[in-house]
């Protein structure tokens, strides 16, 4: 009588179990029906999305808007933690070598996406890793993200915050947009401000030199080591001669990264030819010694 008691308790509870598993909507099949890290861990970006969020790796903020709406980031590239760096227990933090490395291949897909040097325009990369349950979840990919900067704080190298903006980025550069550094003009603060090269100027972007990879305040402490570089970089967009006789043919000024972006792995200082007093109504790009004589 006790075992017949037992078994009718027993049917009794795989019945209300099972009819538990009917109400909440189950298909029968248990192992889909329950939230694990299964989730997290194939949640991965998309290239080719835009974002309201500058930054952040959170499957929950992840909402990608359409890039003709208003937006800050635009995702051009999704790469992958790999080798030891992809071995720790958490995402690697900024100013890591793995975020230096995960840098580097977000410049070189920039400048495709681009199509040119991205320094070359009021742009900034930044790289956005998963979270940190994200990466738990075994998540390795990092996320390259292209932003507009300010057209006076950012341009000079004083900040680093996305600016809204709507359109894709991409060639940007290629195609001469509004965002690409050209001839340019200086304010009462000494702030670099775009204007027409047609228009009496006497600054003119002229190209990148990559920094040496020390701290940051060491880098900006030999300043006319940064000049002499600037010179060379000059020469070669003037098609001048780089020789001893240079500095009589320009004056040069540059803006560093910001902070923040020197501290993701930026090297690149933005160099721009001086006039030294005259003011052009032309640009000096591939204009040779008749542009840029001696002085």
């Amino acid at each position: 009588m006790r075992r017949r008691w037992r078994a009718v308790v027993r049917a009794a509870l795989v019945t209300t179990l099972l009819a538990g598993c009917g109400a909440s909507g189950g298909d029968g099949d248990l192992t889909d029906d329950w939230p694990s890290a299964v989730g997290t861990r194939q949640f991965s970006p998309r290239s080719g999305e835009c974002h309201t969020v500058a930054a952040s790796g959170d499957p929950a903020r992840y909402q990608p808007v359409d890039c003709a709406s208003v937006h800050l980031v635009e995702t051009f590239h999704v790469g992958t933690f790999t080798g030891a760096e992809a071995q720790d227990a958490a995402p690697p933090p900024v100013g890591s070598a793995a975020m230096r490395s995960a840098f580097g291949e977000c410049d070189t897909r920039a400048k495709e996406f681009v199509g040119g040097d991205w320094r070359g325009a009021r742009l900034s990369v930044q790289v956005t890793t998963g979270s940190p349950a994200g990466w738990r979840g075994g998540g390795r990919w990092f996320r390259c993200d292209l932003f507009e900067l300010n057209a006076v704080t950012g341009a000079n190298g004083e900040d680093d915050d996305a600016v809204s903006r709507t359109g894709s980025l991409r060639d940007a550069v290629r195609r001469g947009s509004p965002v690409r550094f050209g001839c340019m003009d200086e304010d009462e603060w000494g702030r670099l401000l775009a204007t027409a090269c047609t228009t009496p100027h006497q600054f003119e972007y002229a190209g990148v030199w990559t920094a040496p990879d020390r701290s940051y305040e060491a880098a900006k402490r030999d300043e006319e080591a940064i000049h002499r570089q600037c010179r060379t970089v000059i020469a070669h967009f003037a098609n001048v001669p780089a020789d001893r006789m240079l500095r009589y043919r320009t004056g040069t000024t540059f803006r560093f990264p910001s902070s923040e972006a020197w501290a993701r792995g930026d090297r690149g200082v933005r160099c721009y030819f001086w006039s030294g007093g005259r003011r052009l109504t032309r640009s000096i790009a591939g204009g040779g010694p008749a542009v840029l004589p001696i002085t």
